[in-house]
């Protein structure tokens, strides 16, 4: 999996990659992630201005669609031979869940394009746009932290990234409700004791344990999913 990024600060992804299962993917060649800075592809060569006032008087500002185009563009070049999937973060994007990472994880490439203060051009999205996704109802900054949320998601998919799938699978909304709940050593802890049925080794059991506390637990907290 190659994940091209398109973002005005990419230095915001180095220490968030550095470290830990997306370190590893990259190391053992699973998967590969790069970043290019939007402002290079400026036709302002004193300012790199990337950003002007919106037509029709809104405060704020936009990104122009010169350079978005001309990034998205190169992205594709860099990504010839591969069928790239342009994924613009944005709130009025589909709201990202594991079935859309599942499909995300399928394809062989991911070019994400990080938006700043208003947005952008929606000429860029009209035309070189594949898919808009976002994160969550809530107000970000720009599109680098949803970018990272993807890339670590679909990381997780890619195979040979976990070692073992069955990890991948037993994840909340894998199966599409919430983990059941999770213990570890010791037996016991403060008084409280691990479920006698994990301990049982009447694997039959433990399943249907799991499932109905997973069914139990996605009622309680996100019925919708149900």
């Amino acid at each position: 999996m190659i994940f091209d990024i398109l973002t005005l600060f990419p230095s915001m992804f180095e220490g968030a990659f550095a470290d830990s299962i997306i370190k590893k993917a990259v190391d053992n060649g699973f998967v590969s992630i790069s970043t290019h800075n939007i402002r290079d592809y400026s036709d302002d060569v004193r300012h790199k201005t990337v950003d002007d006032y919106p037509y029709g008087g809104d405060a704020g500002m936009l990104l122009k669609p010169e350079p978005l185009a001309r990034a998205i563009t190169a992205a594709r070049e860099r990504l010839a031979g591969k069928t790239p999937l342009v994924v613009f973060m944005t709130p009025a994007g589909r709201l990202l869940n594991q079935g859309i990472v599942k499909e995300l994880a399928a394809r062989d490439s991911l070019i994400l394009l990080c938006g700043r203060y208003k947005g952008i051009d929606q000429r860029i999205t009209d035309q070189y746009v594949d898919m808009e996704l976002s994160i969550g109802d809530y107000v970000l900054s720009g599109g680098e932290i949803p970018a990272m949320a993807v890339v670590d998601a679909v990381t997780r998919l890619v195979p040979g990234v976990l070692g073992n799938m069955d990890s991948a699978e037993t994840d909340s909304f894998h199966s599409g409700l919430l983990s059941h709940p999770q213990y570890t050593r010791p037996e016991v802890f403060e008084g409280v004791s691990v479920p006698e049925v994990l301990i049982s080794g009447h694997h039959a059991n433990i399943k249907e344990w799991q499932r109905q506390k997973s069914l139990e637990i996605t009622k309680e907290r996100r019925p919708d999913l149900l």
